[in-house]
Parts: structure tokens; C-alpha cells; sequence
């Protein structure tokens, strides 16, 4: 049996973090905080540029076109996430962020910037709260996030639903359900990021893929909290 086999193993029975967990836990929240950032910017960016909006939003096909690539390559990257050098999962998690800040530069047009600014801060706040409770509680969250996925996928029908009922109180509704699904679902990311970290021997290009990976589930409750606290906190223009 390898050395780092045996290492692994003991800690796994012991519930002893890796040597190198400290440092792939901050890759994690490096990296998000990268993307959040990258996602800000090009929001802002795009949103004080009358001409770029104007070719973005004139258009609703080309909202579509956004939208469906930002799901493609979220889906390839988790997908092919084995196969993919570290660089490339990297890059591809960039290219995500701005492409989002592109499309998410509409709040800027519904939203007042105080408002924006506002609900970011409660969101990091809660964020914050969530992803603490993950980290360090006993419990173990594994069922309640099956739950919440469940609930999740429940919450995109519905939502699909009402793009053709447009009713603004199943809207309301749809937006508090929204937040108590990725409160809860920030606290169990959280909790599963560094059980998956605790196990790794190394900082090998294996394991930083999974620590850009938990990065990449934590900035999409990030954003997903902040949007539907926007629907409900935010003051319209």
C-alpha cells in the first residue's frame, strides 16, 4: 500500500484535515472571489456603456444566446472537469464570470444603484453566515441537500411556469422560496468543499480542480442568493 494511501486512510477515520487543506480551502475562496469581482466589473462595465447595452438588450435573441452559452459551459466544465487541464477549468470559469456580468449589467437598468449595493452587502452577510454554519458544524447536512437539490429543480419549473402566468405574487413567492433554497444550499456546499478537501494528500492538479469546482458551486449560491434578495430588498428606478 502507497504511504499517502495509508495517510488518507487514517485520516478518514481519524476526521483529520489534510496538511494541505488550509491552502486548497483558500484557492476556493480565492477563486470565487476572483470571479465575483470579474462578474462586478463587467456588470458595471457593460451597464455604463450605452452602445454595448443597447446591442445586447435591443436584441432579446441575442439575451438567449448569452444565456444558453453560460449554461454550456457550466455544464462542460463539470462534465469534462477529469479530462480538462487546470488552466483550461480555470479559463472556462473566467469566460463564465464575464459572460454573467454581461447579462446580469440589466439589474443596472431595473435596480437603483443604492439598492444594488444595498442588497449585495445582506447578501454577503447571510452568505457569509452559511458558509461559517457549513464549515463548522457536526451535522451532517448530506440529506437536507438532496432536499434542497430536489427543491431546486422544483423552483426552475416554476419559475418557467411563470414567465407565461406573469404573476407578481407567485413571483414574490417564488423569490422567498429562492433564498431559503440557497441559504441552505450554501451551508451544505460548504460542508461537502471541505470534506472533499480534507481527504486530499497533495496539491496535486486533481485536487485544485476539485477546490475550482467547490469555488464554482459556492459563486453560483453567491449569485443566485443575491438575485432573488434583489427581487425581494431591491428599489426599482
Amino acid at each position: 500500500m502507497e504511504v499517502n494511501e495509508l495517510e488518507q486512510i487514517i485520516r478518514e477515520r481519524q476526521g483529520t484535515p489534510s496538511t494541505v487543506f488550509p491552502a486548497l480551502m483558500r484557492k476556493v475562496y480565492v477563486w470565487m472571489t476572483m470571479a465575483l469581482a470579474i462578474t462586478g466589473i463587467c456588470a458595471y462595465g457593460v451597464a455604463t456603456s450605452p452602445s454595448i447595452m443597447g446591442m445586447i438588450f435591443a436584441n432579446s435573441m441575442t439575451i438567449w444566446v448569452l444565456f444558453i452559452v453560460e449554461l454550456g459551459l457550466v455544464f462542460y466544465t463539470t462534465a469534462r472537469i477529469n479530462k480538462l487541464s487546470l488552466t483550461t477549468a480555470t479559463t472556462l470559469f473566467i469566460i463564465y464570470s464575464a459572460l454573467n456580468g454581461v447579462t446580469l449589467s440589466s439589474i443596472f437598468l431595473v435596480y437603483s444603484m443604492t439598492s444594488i449595493a444595498k442588497v449585495f452587502f445582506i447578501t454577503a452577510g447571510t452568505f457569509g453566515a452559511m458558509a461559517t454554519y457549513g464549515y463548522f458544524t457536526k451535522t451532517d447536512l448530506s440529506k437536507i441537500g438532496n432536499i434542497l437539490f430536489m427543491a431546486l429543480i422544483g423552483l426552475i419549473i416554476a419559475t418557467v411556469v411563470n414567465i407565461f402566468m406573469k404573476s407578481a405574487m407567485f413571483d414574490m413567492i417564488l423569490s422567498y422560496v429562492g433564498v431559503a433554497i440557497f441559504v441552505g444550499l450554501t451551508a451544505w456546499d460548504s460542508q461537502k468543499i471541505k470534506r472533499m478537501l480534507a481527504m486530499q494528500v497533495d496539491m496535486s492538479e486533481g485536487a485544485q480542480k476539485i477546490a475550482l469546482m467547490g469555488a464554482l458551486s459556492l459563486y453560483l449560491d453567491f449569485i443566485n442568493l443575491f438575485l432573488y434578495l434583489l427581487r425581494i430588498f431591491g428599489s426599482r428606478d
